[in-house]
């Protein structure tokens, strides 16, 4: 197990939500579901908590009930290499969720995601400052990121 894993408060939610994402990402992986017992604290049967991999990311959910719900203030960084991955993590993650600016989104569960080109760090990085504000000015009018807009715009 790695040393640091999100651990994921859910109300009651936890295995839709994890099935959600397991099947968005294509190296992904259900690892363990633990079903609550006679005890609870749940009803019998029911997901108390339940472990999943995402590219190699292992994520702990729980069910924990309405106490704790989630904040743009944490977000999960997604680096993408084409096009084609962010369009399709962009349109499955936001799917019931809201869209947001500069590669932004809320999924339906109410957890925040970026989905990154990694080329948007090389085109904002450029030691050629006017590329790199040009790249930067484009990326901050965008919701999600089109690396061909931002190519363009770093080029002039």
């Amino acid at each position: 197990m790695q040393k640091v894993t999100p651990f994921l408060w859910f109300d009651g939610k936890a295995e839709e939500a994890m099935t959600f994402y397991v099947s968005i990402f294509k190296n992904a992986k259900v690892l363990n579901v633990s079903r609550c017992g006679e005890s609870g604290p749940g009803p019998k049967g029911s997901v108390m908590s339940a472990t999943f991999q995402l590219d190699g990311q292992t994520f702990m959910a729980l069910n924990g009930g309405p106490h704790f719900s989630f904040t743009p203030a944490i977000s999960f960084f997604v680096s993408c290499e084409t096009q084609q991955e962010v369009d399709e993590l962009w349109e499955r993650l936001s799917a019931g969720g809201e869209k947001s600016r500069c590669g932004w989104l809320k999924d339906k569960y109410g957890l925040s995601w970026q989905i990154v080109p990694t080329a948007l760090g090389r085109y904002i990085t450029d030691k050629d400052g006017a590329k790199a504000k040009r790249a930067m000015q484009a990326m901050m009018k965008m919701k999600k990121i089109d690396i061909a807009a931002l190519q363009a715009a770093h080029a002039g």
